[in-house]
């Protein structure tokens, strides 16, 4: 008897906390926004316009979200979050996902509890230092003075690779990445570590860029993506499945020019049908309208629109696509099926 009833509570416990957890979905729709914690500012993945209008490659990610669940790509609040401030924004409900160069690692998944909903760039950690430095490798930085932001994967890794090189280094820490910018152009530090696209997003705001190397060492994994609390599973997957759907969009040949007639199509292939809700029942079971897909689509584009628009070879940051190529081109790209 005992054994029931206390199995009984743990039952109504769980549900109890489940449903306190499970609510964000309905708190953004009762709100009509969606609050996305960004970057303090890195060009290219989040940071305001000339206008003042949040612009970059993460806020596209933001965009596509409130575009699912609201129909309104134009519905976000963007909470500029730094790297210590990021994890508090969201376990307090201060925002609602957490969308900026943020790196899935154990501890965060698991003793944080936060949960990735997927990988939306494939990082490493690399090292940017003066053309006049005369270096052409990380492992000649003995000695060096290093600009590193606090509260970091980049601060771990950092120490990591020193000692792993039997080289010494003195850190010079920097709370956001406009400070971290600003101290090394000023010579605080030898070298600027970070991951390798904030490194070529950074250097391509220099008056001079091209005095400025990132060398050739990547020290590290890191898969940036976006982030959610533990618990709240119905959210969680409207955010996964959104980002999926922007990376299926672009195998499928779905892109913000032709992702209405493509939904209109007749001879559509089945799994764009689902996708886009002409076919199937996906949307209902996100608890969003048959369009969910096609709205997120629409918002700016599919994965590699985004990538090309904000940080692809044709903009100042100059990224390749590299390991953020779909699978269909070597790359490690893909979404789980819509089925």
């Amino acid at each position: 008897m005992k054994k029931s009833v206390f199995l009984g509570a743990l039952t109504v416990a769980g549900l109890a906390a489940g449903a306190a957890a499970a609510g964000t979905l309905d708190d953004v729709k009762a709100r009509g926004k969606l609050n996305c914690g960004v970057t303090t500012g890195l060009v290219g993945f989040a940071a305001p316009d000339a206008n003042g209008v949040w612009q970059g490659f993460d806020v596209g990610v933001c965009r596509a979200v409130a575009a699912a669940v609201l129909g309104d790509a134009n519905a976000v609040e963007f909470v500029p979050t730094t790297g210590k401030t990021r994890f508090t924004a969201l376990a307090s409900g201060e925002i609602d996902m957490l969308a900026r160069n943020t790196t899935w690692t154990f501890s965060r998944d698991v003793d944080l509890k936060f949960e990735f909903v997927g990988i939306n760039y494939y990082d490493g950690q690399g090292f940017m230092v003066p053309k006049s430095l005369g270096v052409s490798s990380a492992k000649e930085l003995d000695g060096a003075t290093v600009c590193i932001q606090t509260g970091t994967t980049t601060e771990l890794n950092l120490a990591d690779f020193f000692r792993k090189n039997n080289i010494s280094y003195e850190p010079v820490p920097v709370e956001t990445n406009a400070e971290g910018q600003q101290q090394y152009l000023a010579g605080a530090c030898d070298t600027y570590t970070t991951d390798a696209s904030g490194l070529a997003a950074t250097r391509a705001a220099f008056e001079n860029p091209g005095d400025h190397v990132i060398l050739p060492e990547i020290v590290s994994k890191e898969p940036l993506g976006p982030l959610v609390r533990h618990g709240d599973n119905e959210w969680g997957d409207v955010v996964r499945w959104t980002l999926n759907a922007l990376i299926a969009a672009e195998e499928l040949g779905i892109t913000s020019a032709n992702v209405s007639e493509m939904s209109m199509a007749a001879g559509s292939s089945p799994e764009v049908n689902r996708l886009l809700g002409t076919e199937g029942n996906l949307g209902e079971m996100l608890g969003l309208s048959a369009d969910w897909a096609k709205n997120a689509v629409m918002a700016g584009g599919n994965y590699g629109e985004l990538f090309e628009k904000n940080i692809g070879e044709n903009t100042p940051i100059g990224l390749a696509r590299g390991l953020n190529a779909q699978w269909t081109d070597g790359g490690l790209l893909y979404s789980p099926p819509f089925r």
